[in-house]
């Protein structure tokens, strides 16, 4: 039975990111007492203060850097999970990342597919908020990585996501998974019937978003 849920809304914030409705089939997963089923895939901080997402996960293509992270940490209403390397960016820097991450307040922090599980163990040694582990095919040794550490599994195949999720819930019942949901809900139905207990969502781009915005601009001049 479904419940109402009342809403409030500003005239200044109604114009914002909404994440697709079905994420809410998901089940969640909660961390330190506040349940979790979407994310943010951005690092964008404007989308970060615009986006009704639980969480954001800020995962980016270049060395992490304290300073990116203390800013979007400062600007998140939401939990903030950190990048923190493990693929280019190894060994101790990784650690020291990780532990910055969380003096300043992230809720976990998010390694690299190709990341040793020898870093993993190191990090479960030095702090005590989550090891997000990324997983890229169901080829990986997902035992080695839940001993090593992992407290959650980050499912990014792309298409391929659903098959891996389903490979991994068969044998890990109750593993956390993050998963990348795809474009469509069909998509993202797919990915949570497959096992996963929360959905990764990446938004249009700003320059996308603008396109519609200077269209209606225009058409009312």
């Amino acid at each position: 039975m479904n419940r109402f849920v009342p809403e409030i809304q500003g005239n200044l914030r109604r114009h914002m990111v909404k994440v697709p409705e079905v994420i809410n089939e998901v089940s969640g997963i909660r961390i330190f007492g506040r349940t979790i089923k979407s994310l943010v895939f951005t690092t964008d901080v404007a989308m970060i203060k615009n986006c009704n997402a639980n969480a954001v996960i800020a995962v980016y293509p270049f060395t992490p850097q304290p300073v990116i992270s203390h800013a979007l940490i400062t600007v998140s209403d939401v939990p903030v999970f950190c990048g923190v390397g493990g693929g280019t960016t190894t060994g101790k820097r990784v650690i020291n990342l990780a532990m910055d991450a969380e003096f300043q307040g992230a809720i976990g922090v998010v390694v690299n597919a190709p990341t040793p599980n020898e870093t993993l163990v190191r990090l479960k040694e030095r702090i005590d908020i989550p090891i997000v582990v990324t997983v890229v095919s169901e080829r990986e040794d997902i035992d080695a990585r839940i001993k090593s550490g992992a407290a959650i599994l980050n499912v990014s195949g792309a298409s391929n996501s659903p098959n891996i999720v389903r490979s991994i819930r068969k044998r890990f019942p109750s593993v956390p998974i993050i998963a990348t949901g795809g474009p469509t809900e069909d998509s993202i139905m797919e990915t949570i019937e497959a096992g996963a207990n929360a959905i990764t969502y990446t938004p249009p781009t700003s320059a996308e978003i603008f396109k519609h915005i200077m269209e209606k601009y225009r058409g009312e001049l």
